[in-house]
């Protein structure tokens, strides 16, 4: 039978069935602010793909923003859809019910895309037996690892300290800090981060705020050049990216490569290219050539997580579950 697998954001959720090929199919997307509860969401679901008396799937898997840790689930920037996943296995029937991070299972997915799902951004030949990093900007900031095992770790990489250059990065951070207690990478290297931005450059430079500003109006009018503060707010976001995935790979060691995601990155692969993140990528001093010798790809592929969670639940009914972890554990 088919199992049901779920990529939730923090904005909407995507929802298919797996099929015996190992891929999926029904697949639907769903605004979270639509529901009350992940279980409404999936309740919704089945209605619009299961004809009547159809049987409903036994097994699911789920990838969703925030840490997995415990059986309560609190969604980071999706506070109202907490749940138990002793609760939700027993109300649906699942067995078994696998609930993880949503860049665990991105992850899993690396090793299963074709060259036809990536962009290459440079780089060496990955090392052998090193772990692969996996960072990408959508509602938040998601990292996680890939490690030579092939198990995950799941971070909440996304929430360390923005790191700054310029003067006028530090002026951005202090602005952030003011607004929210902590200039966390997130606040600027994601889609609020965007509109964020615009904000503090604004209040830097002494202009009027624009209410119900949108990500896509600060990308699409900073990438075309017909707004200054939009241009600069993109040009930052692009140079933080940078530099956190430059941290983020010599902290972690992760020679075997830096794989970018989410849902902002794969629309404007070339705005990526022509930033200034791969200078700020590589700008760390001494180990400027060990940087730039990690194998960096864009991925292109339009639902690495279903491709990580169809993984993650055919080993589970094999009998040999996926290793995976949360940081801390």
């Amino acid at each position: 039978m088919a199992g049901l697998i779920a990529d939730i954001g923090a904005t909407n959720a995507r929802f298919a069935l797996t099929t015996p090929e190992g891929g999926w199919t029904h697949r639907r997307v769903y605004s979270c602010a639509d529901f009350s509860a992940f279980a409404d969401a999936i309740r919704a679901y089945y209605r619009d793909v299961l004809p009547p008396g159809a049987p409903a799937p036994t097994a699911a898997a789920v990838a969703l923003p925030g840490p997995v840790v415990g059986d309560t689930i609190h969604l980071t920037n999706l506070g109202h859809w907490t749940f138990s996943i002793r609760d939700m296995a027993a109300e649906f029937g699942f067995e078994p019910f696998l609930v993880v991070n949503d860049f665990q299972a991105n992850a899993l997915a690396v090793r299963h895309l074709g060259a036809d799902d990536c962009l290459d951004l440079g780089g060496g030949a990955p090392k052998s037996g090193a772990p692969i990093a996996v960072i990408g900007p959508g509602t938040g900031l998601g990292v996680s690892l890939l490690l030579p095992s092939g198990e995950t770790v799941a971070t909440e990489g996304g929430h360390v300290t923005l790191p700054v250059t310029t003067a006028r990065e530090v002026r951005v951070a202090q602005a952030l800090a003011g607004r929210f207690g902590h200039a966390a990478a997130e606040r600027a290297v994601s889609g609020p981060g965007l509109v964020n931005l615009a904000h503090a450059v604004r209040e830097i430079d002494g202009l009027a705020p624009v209410p119900d500003e949108t990500p896509q109006q600060v990308m699409t009018d900073g990438l075309a050049g017909t707004c200054p503060v939009r241009a600069e707010a993109v040009s930052l976001f692009h140079a933080f990216l940078g530099a956190v995935c430059g941290n983020l790979v010599l902290t972690t060691g992760a020679l075997g490569g830096l794989w970018l995601m989410g849902g902002i990155l794969p629309r404007n692969p070339q705005a990526l290219a022509g930033s200034l993140f791969p200078e700020r990528y590589a700008a760390k001093g001494r180990f400027r050539p060990y940087l730039e010798g990690v194998p960096r790809r864009l991925v292109t592929h339009p639902h690495p997580a279903f491709v990580g969670l169809g993984r993650l639940l055919e080993a589970a009914r094999q009998g040999t579950p996926l290793p995976r972890k949360q940081a801390g554990q």
